[in-house]
């Protein structure tokens, strides 16, 4: 598999034999959401790694759509049940990560480096034994969500996830901002397994995280300076900040309705969290149209759009959305059987009618200041499945 991006798969099929497609469902980078256990690396740390996630359409007939048995593509990318966090192993209990309060004029940097260490080992702990309800008391909004249903396919699965902690995270603590929940960006790079973004929020309940971003790539691209004050303090920015290409807000929309419309936006950088995912949406069309079956594909953004500033001027951006691909037979013949997750959740069974799998999924963009030049660019992402249906 190719972690850059979609991968292709090549099945050749004879006219005596059922003719097979396969297709991805929801592609992604190698280690976007929390999923199975992976083999270590050499440095003993565990690292996530994709499980092929896909569609396998069987035409009975024999006969593909312009009425003869012919070699398909079949297009594949890592399966979003796996995360690319790579945590070193603990055996610490639960955290409840502790609230340092809201009314508090400033939340300190030794306090978020303190709350962001809670939240690493109670995860640890909740990880390696799949325990649903103490991520309540770790997570919130979209993430708690995700990492529940990605304990729920471990379990489905019979399987364990990875489970540890990142060494050395840099924090980085915005401003207080009176009348808004305050937060902060934790931000760890082991060279050449991963770099995780963390987002954790104050709540009335604690300090949970609520957005994340993993890149896997061995090299990847460079990470903005965060613009800090005198005494180490970041700026938070709103949804609608001006001074940048466009408002952190309209970035986020951007992307999304780029992905849903399987159409480039020449503002973002060519990459997997953008171009590829593109292309693949366009080949994954065209590759079931010839099977009988249509695709549609929605992304709608989920919670709040948050945004730090950086040291150019511009920004970085957290959002997240739930992204549903749903696949409708136009013909009699085809069957569809999902792969990876969404596999899982529908015990392998075979569909005629349609079959959907949704997603929540994470995002961390720059955006540059206005008038660069520069594109916007998508720095990591995680995804998890959420559910999968057919009939």
């Amino acid at each position: 598999m190719v972690i850059g991006g979609a991968g292709i798969w090549l099945i050749r099929a004879n006219a005596s034999a059922p003719q097979t497609l396969v297709a991805d469902p929801s592609p992604q980078l190698s280690g976007t959401g929390w999923g199975t256990a992976p083999p270590q690396n050499s440095s003993g740390a565990n690292t996530r790694q994709p499980i092929p996630s896909a569609s396998i359409f069987e035409d009975r007939s024999g006969k593909n759509g312009s009425g003869g048995a012919k070699d398909t593509k079949a297009s594949a990318a890592p399966d979003p049940a796996t995360t690319g966090k790579t945590r070193v192993e603990t055996t610490s209990p639960p955290a409840v990560v502790p609230s340092t309060g809201t009314d508090a004029a400033q939340l300190t940097i030794r306090q978020a480096y303190r709350i962001h260490g809670h939240y690493q080992k109670g995860l640890s702990a909740a990880q390696s034994r799949l325990d649903e309800v103490a991520m309540g008391k770790l997570e919130a909004e979209l993430a708690v969500e995700m990492t529940r249903a990605s304990f729920k396919t471990a379990k489905m699965q019979g399987e364990s996830v990875a489970s540890g902690v990142w060494p050395n995270p840099q924090v980085w603590v915005p401003r207080h901002v009176e009348g808004t929940p305050d937060w902060f960006v934790a931000v760890s790079h082991e060279t050449g397994i991963a770099r995780v973004v963390d987002l954790m929020s104050s709540t009335p309940a604690g300090w949970r995280l609520v957005a994340s971003g993993a890149d896997t790539r061995a090299v990847p691209p460079r990470f903005p300076k965060i613009a800090t004050d005198a005494e180490g303090y970041a700026t938070s920015l709103p949804e609608d900040a001006t001074g940048l290409v466009a408002t952190p807000r309209q970035i986020a929309g951007a992307h999304l309705a780029s992905l849903e419309s399987a159409k480039p936006d020449p503002r973002f950088e060519d990459g997997p969290w953008t171009s590829e995912i593109v292309q693949f949406w366009q080949q994954e069309r065209a590759q079931l149209e010839q099977a009988g079956w249509i695709l549609s594909l929605s992304y709608r953004q989920d919670g709040p759009v948050r945004a730090m500033r950086t040291g150019d001027g511009g920004a970085l951006v957290w959002y997240a959305a739930r992204s549903t691909d749903t696949r409708m037979a136009e013909r009699v013949g085809a069957k569809v059987t999902l792969k990876g997750s969404a596999a899982v959740r529908t015990k392998n069974k075979a569909f005629t009618h349609s079959a959907s799998a949704t997603y929540g999924r994470m995002y961390v963009t720059y955006v540059p200041p206005a008038g660069s030049s520069e594109p916007v660019r998508v720095l990591g992402e995680w995804s998890d499945v959420l559910e999968s249906h057919g009939d």
